[in-house]
């Protein structure tokens, strides 16, 4: 398999941060944030159609954020986001450990100018 690398520009967002408690009835739930929705919808607009494989077979999800400040982020909050984005936009056909095998190399790094996510997809 020839890597398959993705570039995901605008700041990168976690369903974690700033979720919202909903309720139907006498149903709660936790929702993720309207400012995650919209960012996972515009990086899905973003995937190239060339890279909605439905990968199915182990592989190795490699993750670089350049993110716009130097606040404090959880890498894991980000992976989930970003694997949920890449399932949502049809790159993998699932998240779970049968496919994405690792994320080795995943890392975050401070990039004012050119905020996003790298995404490097390599046989696992």
């Amino acid at each position: 398999m020839t890597p398959l690398r993705i570039w995901i520009p605008g700041d990168p967002r976690t369903k974690k941060n700033s979720q919202q408690i909903r309720r139907r009835g006498d149903r709660h739930w936790i929702a993720p944030s309207d400012a995650y929705r919209q960012y996972a919808a515009d990086c899905v607009l973003q995937i190239p159609s060339i890279a909605r494989l439905h990968i199915d077979k182990p592989v190795n999800v490699q993750c670089v954020y350049h993110m716009a400040t130097r606040r404090k982020v959880d890498l894991v909050n980000l992976l989930e986001a970003t694997l949920d984005i890449l399932v949502e936009a049809g790159v993998l056909a699932d998240d779970n450990s049968r496919i994405v095998a690792s994320h080795d190399g995943s890392r975050v790094q401070y990039d004012r100018e050119r905020p996003g996510v790298e995404i490097i997809i390599t046989e696992g």
